[in-house]
């Protein structure tokens, strides 16, 4: 006959059990210091075996590419097959964005062509840039990589543009950097920006696939 299980070892199992739950389903970063959030995958596409302290790792170290222009660098992370589309908006549009792959990607420093990557909010005139000045404009356009506000799989904030991230890209992972409204001279509610990295997996690991440029729309 098994001897009986004592109260406090009950106690420690359940209390085990809790934290158990809480780790798994949640996971909690800091970005730059200041705001925390919580994660949670809310399809099984998305739910894989990166943890989003990785994923958030892979997307600073794009960031950093980024912001210091360092196209080589970037073209490394670009998926292999696919490329790397760019959106000017959260809508993406695979038939009108312009998609690089690495090798094109890599030539971005000294790439002088005017290409078209989408349409001006408001004005709906073509958006006629250098790579070089499409960065300025709709990539690195704030300081991203100081962003109080990380989103892991999860868009922080949108405008009136329709967000579909996740139906053109349906195994992504993405990290939103976010910087809130109120922080320069126009009014809090129109005033925010979001640069979102989005990865595939291909051969085992993350690639590069979307970059998408979001602020508020008319």
């Amino acid at each position: 006959m098994k001897k009986p299980v004592k109260p406090i070892v009950l106690v420690i199992f359940a209390i085990l059990g809790i934290i158990t739950g809480l780790v798994s389903s949640h996971i909690f970063f800091t970005a730059t210091g200041s705001t925390i959030f919580g994660w949670s995958p809310a399809t099984p596409a998305i739910k894989n075996q990166y943890s989003g302290a990785e994923l958030t790792s892979l997307a600073f170290d794009v960031l950093e590419h980024i912001k210091e222009g360092d196209f080589n660098a970037l073209a490394a992370a670009a998926h292999p097959d696919f490329g790397v589309v760019f959106s000017p908006s959260p809508t993406i549009n695979l038939a009108a964005n312009m998609r690089f792959d690495s090798a094109q990607i890599a030539q971005f420093a000294t790439d002088t062509t005017n290409y078209v990557w989408g349409v001006r909010n408001g004005s709906g005139e073509p958006i006629s840039l250098t790579p070089v000045e499409y960065f300025a404009q709709f990539v690195y356009s704030d300081d991203f990589i100081n962003a109080p506000i990380i989103g892991v799989d999860r868009i922080v904030r949108s405008g009136n543009a329709l967000e579909n991230i996740t139906e053109e890209f349906p195994g992504v992972r993405f990290v939103d950097f976010h910087i809130p409204g109120g922080e320069r001279d126009t009014p809090e509610d129109l005033d925010w920006s979001t640069l979102r990295l989005g990865f595939e997996k291909h051969a085992g690991r993350l690639w590069l696939t979307v970059v998408v440029h979001s602020t508020w729309t008319v």
